[in-house]
């Protein structure tokens, strides 16, 4: 019985290692006829993403800081 049990924990062990989830979408996914605008500078800081924002166009956002450089 201890085998299968140290059996089926490394088993779980080792599917599990590899796991990797990803993270949800950006806050505001471009509507239909939108042009896509790549970043024009590096990324602020980790935890953000390039997404959409209808009034002011493409930006980094973060999901706990908002928008960089202050849009709101």
């Amino acid at each position: 019985m201890k085998s299968f049990v140290l059996i089926a924990s490394i088993a779980l062990s080792a599917t599990l290692a590899g796991c990797v989830v990803a993270p949800a979408g950006p806050a505001y996914v471009a509507p239909a006829g939108v042009a896509y605008i790549a970043p024009t500078y590096a990324m602020p800081g980790p935890g953000y993403v390039w997404a959409y924002h209808p009034r002011y166009g493409w930006g980094w956002h973060h999901p706990v800081h908002g928008w960089h450089r202050g849009w709101r």
